[in-house]
């Protein structure tokens, strides 16, 4: 936003900034929050501290000293944002993703060679993983986890003198003790039972209090590939559409297990699966004769041949039975069954992409197919909280630090949605 733009909607920003922020217990974190926020809104090249005071036209170690070393509950923030959204825009799901921070250096906390969908490769970088409110108007990126890879965990390292090492690290990036390595979809679900479980934030006791229903669990196959993660999503009561690979398995919707049966003495076999499972994609192929054009929402771009600027594809959904070691089957041996939602484009061997979901049989493929393709709304997400709001500027060393950035980003992209969704609504009060 440009300084002018800023001054128009200053007396909003300042309501809506001490709403999200109430929680801290002086008058001057407040105002350094409001102040932080406002740099992160204001159009420049680096949202890092320096810059930003710069256009602010403040001394840069007020910022710093206000993300560093100041003592305030970053958790209490963004806990205030995620129930303002999820009690003023409807929430469809929760959308779980993860995204890269590339760094130079070794000393960025739980920095690490490590594979980045953001840099397409392995490289020296942050992850953060997060899980997002989401609608088809909007996003807000409501909980963050900086993934800590083993290399940080002195815990989970044998060689003693790389554990020394990794504990150093941690010290002087203060990281908290209990802060440890955890896979990626581990921390999905703490952050969904640390929003939405008893004794949590509260969120979706504020979707159903705004009318809306349950929402789903949206994830890419980093995540729905993984049987351990859609059953930790079932356990939870969570219904789920997670993109998965061609390669997982799982066998027809019409297969039985069976029995052996002896003629002899002695326990009967269990009933089980007597022959192999396939893989998605032969079980897709198999259902070519079901693909069907569906089309899900209104895009923006308009054409000629395409004036109401719909989005459309090819596929096809039938019900399969994922097969995995960590899947337990019913008493009579048969696998819980789902639907696998394949999209085909028209000229295309085989299908481009495939689905999981445990939604009920009944439902429609076209709601189907706009939930697995909701997260189109992820990706403009952190384009616009990394490009605008300068998400992955943050130059500290410290733990807390990087979460008090992330958290005043996401504070700033909260704002700009409610200005973008109601722009003569008054902010929360």
């Amino acid at each position: 936003m440009t300084p002018q733009q800023i001054a128009e909607v200053r007396p909003r920003l300042l309501d809506f900034a001490a709403e999200m922020l109430g929680g801290l217990a002086r008058s001057d974190q407040r105002a350094a929050g409001e102040l932080y926020v406002r740099g992160l809104l204001t159009d420049g090249r680096r949202k890092s501290m320096q810059p930003m005071a710069g256009r602010l036209g403040i001394d840069h170690q007020r910022l710093q000293q206000f993300i560093t070393s100041s003592t305030w509950d970053y958790v209490a923030v963004r806990r205030n944002v995620a129930r303002w959204f999820a009690a003023s825009q409807p929430v469809e799901a929760l959308v779980v993703d993860d995204t890269g921070f590339p760094k130079d250096g070794p000393a960025s906390p739980c920095v690490a060679r490590q594979y980045s969908g953001t840099l397409g490769k392995i490289g020296n970088c942050q992850i953060g993983v997060s899980v997002h409110l989401v609608n088809e108007r909007a996003p807000c990126a409501a909980d963050w986890r900086l993934f800590c890879p083993e290399s940080w965990d002195d815990q989970a390292l044998d060689d003693p003198v790389a554990a020394a090492g990794a504990a150093r690290r941690r010290q002087r990036a203060g990281i908290p003790d209990e802060v440890r390595h955890a896979e990626k979809w581990r921390l999905a679900l703490e952050m969904i039972d640390e929003m939405t479980g008893p004794g949590g934030w509260g969120v979706l006791d504020q979707v159903t209090a705004a009318g809306g229903g349950r929402p789903v669990v949206v994830a890419d196959a980093g995540y729905g590939d993984n049987a351990l993660f859609r059953g930790g999503l079932t356990a939870r009561g969570w219904r789920y559409v997670v993109a998965v690979k061609g390669t997982v398995s799982a066998r027809p919707h019409g297969a039985v297990p069976e029995a052996i049966t002896y003629g002899g003495l002695g326990r009967p076999s269990v009933p089980r699966y007597r022959t192999a499972p396939l893989s998605l994609r032969q079980l897709a192929i198999a259902h070519a004769g079901q693909i069907q054009p569906v089309t899900w929402r209104h895009g923006t771009r308009a054409t000629r041949g395409n004036p109401d600027a719909l989005m459309t594809g090819h596929f096809a959904a039938i019900r399969v039975r994922p097969a995995s070691r960590h899947i337990t089957p019913a008493a009579d041996g048969s696998l819980p069954e789902c639907w696998l939602l394949a999209e085909w484009p028209p000229q295309a061997e085989e299908p481009s992409d495939y689905w999981l979901s445990d939604l009920p049989d009944d439902t429609p493929v076209a709601e189907l197919v706009r939930l697995a393709k909701i997260r189109w709304r992820i990706e403009h997400d952190y384009r616009e909280l990394k490009t605008g709001l300068g998400l992955g500027h943050f130059e500290g060393r410290s733990f807390t630090g990087w979460h008090r950035h992330i958290t005043l980003a996401t504070l700033a992209q909260a704002f700009i949605t409610m200005i973008r969704t109601d722009p003569k609504a008054p902010a929360p009060g």
